[in-house]
C-alpha cells in the first residue's frame, strides 16, 4: 500500500470512530499538530532567540564582512555558544508539506471520492468539491464531461465468465489502463476500451471473459458511473452516453479560502506581534522585510489557492492547522515571557544579594 493508500485507510479507520470523514480531518489535523508541537515550540522559541541575538550576529557581520570566510567561522562559533541552530525554524514546515501533499492526493484519489466525495460537513456540501469543480452527478448512466477531460478506472473489476462471476479483480496500473478511442465530444457517447492485460487473472480465465463491470471516475468532475465492458477480442469496450457540463462557483469554498486567510492573518498577526516587542534589536530592513512578508505572504497564499484547485478537505486541514497555530503561538509567548521575567527576577535577587554582602563588609571593616 502507497503512502495515499495509507492516508486514506486512516482516515477511513478516524471517521468510523467519530462518524464522519469531515471530523476525521479535523482529528488527523489535531494527531499531525500534536506529534509536531514540540518541533514548532522549538521553532518559535528559535525565531525569539534570533530576534535577541540579532544585534550581536550584526555586529560580527559589520567586524568581519571584508573576510566573509572568518565571519562564517565566527557566526558558527557563536551560534554553537548559544546552543542556536538557524535552520531549526525550517523543520517543521519540511515534515508539514509532505502531509499537506499526502492529504491533497488523498481527497483527490478516486478511491477516497468513491467512500467519501460527496460527504458533507457543517456548511460544506462536498469534501472534494474546489472552487469551481463541475457539478456531476454520478451513476447516473450520463457522464457530464468537457472535451478535455480525463478518466481513470476503478482498482478492481466485477468481471463476468460464462459459469461464475468473479469479484474485486485487480485492475493493474489502472492510471495507464483506460483508453479513449477518437476525440470526446460532449453530447456525444464517449467510447472507452481496456486491455484484457491489466486484469490480474490466469490466461485460462482471461480467455473465457464475456464482459466486466468497472467504475470510471472523471478527475476533472469526480463524477463516477458504473460502465458495463463487453469483450471484443483482446479488448473490452464500452461507449457511454455524456453531456456537456460547465464549471460551478462554490460559495460553500470560497467561505473556506476566506476562513483560511484570516486565520492565517491572525497567525502572521501575533507572530508580527511577538517581533514587535523586540523590534528594538532588529535592524531598520529586516523590520521592514517581516512587515512585507506579513502583509503580502497571506494575499499571495489566498491568491494561489483561487486559482490552484484545492479540496474542501484540505482547507479544513489548513484552517484547522491554523487555529492550532495561534494557540501554540500564544501559550508559548507566554511561557517564554514567564521564563523572561524569572530570570528578571533571579537576576534582581542575585545583586541584591550582593549589594547585601558589600554592606554587610563594609560594617565589619568600621
Amino acid at each position: 500500500m502507497d503512502f495515499v493508500g495509507l492516508t486514506i485507510e486512516i482516515l477511513k479507520v478516524l471517521a468510523a470512530l467519530v462518524g464522519s470523514y469531515g471530523l476525521a480531518i479535523v482529528v488527523l489535523t489535531l494527531i499531525v499538530r500534536a506529534a509536531l508541537w514540540p518541533l514548532n515550540a522549538s521553532q518559535q522559541r528559535s525565531m525569539r532567540m534570533m530576534q535577541t541575538l540579532q544585534p550581536k550576529l550584526k555586529a560580527i557581520q559589520d567586524r568581519y564582512k571584508s573576510n566573509p570566510q572568518v565571519m562564517q567561522q565566527k557566526m558558527m562559533e557563536f551560534y554553537k555558544e548559544h546552543n542556536f541552530n538557524p535552520m531549526g525554524g525550517c523543520l517543521p514546515l519540511l515534515i508539514q508539506m509532505p502531509i499537506f501533499i499526502l492529504l491533497y492526493s488523498a481527497l483527490m484519489n478516486p478511491a477516497f471520492i468513491q467512500v467519501a466525495g460527496n460527504s458533507k460537513f457543517l456548511f460544506i456540501n462536498r469534501l472534494d468539491t474546489t472552487l469551481r469543480a463541475s457539478a456531476g452527478i454520478s451513476n447516473d448512466g450520463v457522464m457530464g464531461t468537457s472535451k478535455y477531460d480525463t478518466f481513470i478506472p476503478g482498482k478492481v473489476a466485477k468481471v463476468y465468465l460464462p459459469d461464475e462471476v468473479l469479484e474485486n479483480v485487480k485492475i493493474t496500473k489502472p492510471k495507464n489502463a483506460l483508453e479513449i478511442q477518437g476525440d470526446i465530444t460532449p453530447g456525444e457517447n464517449i467510447d472507452f476500451k481496456m486491455s484484457l492485460d491489466h486484469l490480474d487473472l490466469k490466461f485460462s480465465q482471461l480467455d473465457k471473459i464475456e464482459k466486466a463491470e468497472i467504475t470510471i471516475t472523471d478527475i476533472n468532475t469526480k463524477e463516477m458511473e458504473n460502465v458495463t465492458f463487453e469483450r471484443q477480442d483482446g479488448l473490452l469496450i464500452a461507449s457511454v452516453p455524456s453531456v456537456e457540463i460547465k464549471k460551478e462557483f462554490h460559495w460553500d469554498i470560497f467561505a473556506l479560502i476566506v476562513l483560511f486567510g484570516v486565520t492565517m492573518w491572525l497567525s502572521q498577526k501575533l507572530v508580527m506581534a511577538t517581533s514587535n516587542k523586540n523590534s528594538d534589536q532588529l535592524d531598520p530592513t529586516q523590520a521592514a522585510i517581516q512587515k512585507s512578508m506579513g502583509t503580502f505572504m497571506p494575499v499571495m497564499i489566498i491568491g494561489t489557492f483561487v486559482i490552484v484547485p484545492i479540496p474542501a478537505g484540505v482547507f479544513i486541514y489548513l484552517i484547522v492547522s491554523n487555529i492550532v497555530q495561534v494557540l501554540q503561538t500564544v501559550i508559548i509567548n507566554k511561557q517564554m515571557d514567564a521564563e523572561g521575567n524569572a530570570k528578571k527576577v533571579k537576576a534582581s535577587d542575585g545583586s541584591k544579594v550582593i549589594e547585601a554582602e558589600i554592606v554587610d563588609d563594609n560594617k565589619g571593616k568600621k
